[in-house]
């Protein structure tokens, strides 16, 4: 249904809404699973460091 809503308007403005919003909410869980697989990296990088210093 909303397919069709979007595929029948004029100017596109609704269909470009709906597909930033789908791009900006599929961002979000790679944002934090790189951000989790950096802070772990970091953490383990640095404890490492200062164990051979």
């Amino acid at each position: 249904m909303c397919r069709a809503v979007l595929e029948n308007e004029e100017g596109q403005a609704a269909a470009k809404g709906i597909n930033d919003g789908i791009v900006y909410l599929m961002s979000i869980p790679y944002i934090i699973v790189f951000g989790l697989g950096f802070f772990i990296y970091w953490k383990y990088f640095k404890t490492k460091k200062r164990i051979e210093t």
